[in-house]
């Protein structure tokens, strides 16, 4: 670039407009637009913009008008924009800071009137509307002194409901999913969920999807309340239904009823969950172990002819298996108006070591016992039936309904059909090889939701008290809450969801249905149907 062209006009003003690094130079063509848009104006100077640049456009005219005989190879030329000062770029800097903050002071009064909105702006709307509908200055006055004087109440804020949203209810079950006992874990939820799916596909209940969360407690009281809390916490669900196991119960149902969470169709007979009168939020579908006992001891005495004292119990160590005890005690004290000795042959829960019983039930000389009612699991019982069978090939066996009835048929037939034939399993549910309505819809939902699932006694037993559940939601109607539902349930009378006989809850009536099946085993590990009457 050539080097600055001397400034030949004599204009001392137009030096005074010009940054000093340009004085010296002519103010080229280029220029004359860019310094209409932004006029460079010295701190320093008093004239009016628009007059400097008049100046300065005279000053350019005359110059180019002198310059003709310079070449434009020796013009230089300016660039597009005139620098600014130090002093401009900080000006501006501080003006915008200042937007910045009157946006976010703005953004700040919006929120606090969001959040506020009721305690503001209601009130001033109460002042105007009636004085834009018409009302006078000094009947409002008055009605503004009447609302100072009256003690404010607060409005109760809108509050959801636990697991339930606009599109979905959610339900818990805690229950064995791993170890010795898994098979009933997770039987049961495959039960519940078939019922639900079944329900989804139609449309849920009034719009909304039934989802099951499981957790596994494994089937031991120390994990169960880190299960519930996790449930009930973290996975919010709206109740629990087919909790798994008596001993479980004893940390579970005192963690629900303190939050008044529904605790529905839990998998066992104890009277733990049958208080007289009932807890209000836990309703049991099946009978108890009590009526389960009852209904095979009067089996074994009247139709068998063996006597009472002739009858042992092997028996879960734990709330469990004392529960089941219980009610065999219970039943022999009816039929003979006294208490009479029963042996308990023991076994300690989520193991098959059973050595201890069967020692004790060898010592047993005098007055042999013929009948064992069993409040197992599956494979402590298909345990305890193989060491013995040999020894007391007549031996009856029994087993409540919790035992697994599937679970417990497919040991025994591994061990041979001596140890299967003849074992008696009562249950709360009607024979899964039937050909009712319900135990058909049963198995087609297996069939579609989980293909190459059998039937079995338990999964069977979730999908009857799943449907419980769904046809009291159905009846309850869309406002959902645990109290409502509760109240709907105790209301809830003769509902027929194809068991043979009705679902009856009541106010001092948790239990929906009391009858007892009799099924026992073929050789082939097949339940038929049994009469116990």
């Amino acid at each position: 670039m050539s080097g600055p062209v001397r400034n030949d006009s004599g204009n001392d003003e137009f030096r005074e407009y010009v940054p000093r690094r340009y004085r010296q130079q002519v103010v080229p063509e280029q220029l004359a637009p860019e310094l209409e848009r932004q006029p460079y104006v010295s701190s320093a100077s008093t004239v009016p913009a628009s007059a400097e640049l008049d100046r300065m456009r005279r000053t350019r005219s005359d110059h180019v008008s002198r310059s003709d005989h310079v070449s434009r190879s020796d013009q230089v030329l300016w660039p597009d924009v005139i620098p600014e000062p130090l002093e401009a770029h900080g000006d501006r800097f501080l003006a915008l800071l200042g937007r910045v903050g009157l946006v976010v002071g703005l953004a700040a009064v919006v929120a606090l009137l969001l959040v506020f909105r009721k305690p503001i702006l209601d009130p001033v709307m109460e002042t105007v509307r009636p004085l834009v509908n018409g009302d006078s200055q000094s009947n409002q006055t008055s009605k503004i002194a009447e609302r100072m004087a009256a003690p404010e109440t607060p409005s109760a804020p809108a509050t959801a409901v636990r697991g339930v949203t606009d599109s979905e209810i959610r339900f818990g079950i805690s229950a064995p999913l791993t170890g010795p006992a898994k098979e009933l874990g997770l039987n049961i939820k495959l039960g519940i969920e078939a019922a639900f799916n079944v329900a989804n596909a139609n449309g849920g209940v009034y719009g909304r999807q039934l989802r099951l969360v499981a957790v596994d407690d494994g089937y031991e009281p120390a994990r169960t309340a880190a299960t519930m809390k996790q449930l009930y916490e973290r996975d919010q669900v709206f109740g629990v239904i087919g909790n798994v196991g008596t001993p479980t119960a004893v940390v579970a149902l005192p963690y629900a009823l303190d939050r008044k969470m529904l605790f529905f169709g839990a998998f066992t007979g104890a009277d733990l969950l049958r208080n007289d009168p009932p807890d209000r939020y836990v309703f049991n579908y099946r009978a108890s172990y009590a009526e389960e006992t009852a209904a095979v001891v009067n089996y074994l005495v009247k139709v068998k002819h063996i006597a009472p004292d002739q009858i042992a119990v092997f028996a879960q160590q734990d709330s469990y298996g004392d529960a089941g005890f219980a009610g065999v005690a219970k039943a022999v004290r009816a039929l003979r108006g006294d208490d009479a000795t029963i042996l308990r042959l023991n076994y300690q829960r989520n193991t098959i070591d059973v050595d201890d019983a069967v020692t004790q039930l060898l010592q047993r000389h005098r007055n042999p016992i013929k009948a064992v009612i069993m409040v197992p699991t599956y494979r402590a019982a298909a345990k305890f039936i193989e060491k013995t069978r040999d020894l007391y090939p007549d031996m009856i066996y029994t087993s409540v309904s919790f035992v697994g009835s599937t679970a417990l048929a497919d040991e025994l037939v591994l061990l041979g059909k001596k140890y299967a034939t003849g074992v008696i399993v009562t249950q709360v549910v009607p024979a899964v090889d039937g050909h009712s309505s319900l135990v058909l819809n049963y198995k087609s939902a297996l069939a579609k939701y989980f293909p190459g699932q059998e039937p079995d006694y338990v999964s069977f037993e979730g999908y009857v008290e799943a449907n419980v559940l769904i046809g009291a939601l159905q009846r309850n109607g869309p406002q959902l809450d645990t109290e409502k539902l509760v109240d709907t349930l105790e209301n809830l009378r003769d509902l027929d969801v194809g068991l043979g006989t009705p679902v009856t809850f009541g106010g001092s009536e948790h239990q929906g249905v009391h009858k007892v099946w009799g099924t026992q085993l073929d050789p082939n590990g097949h339940y038929q149907p049994l009469d116990l009457q």
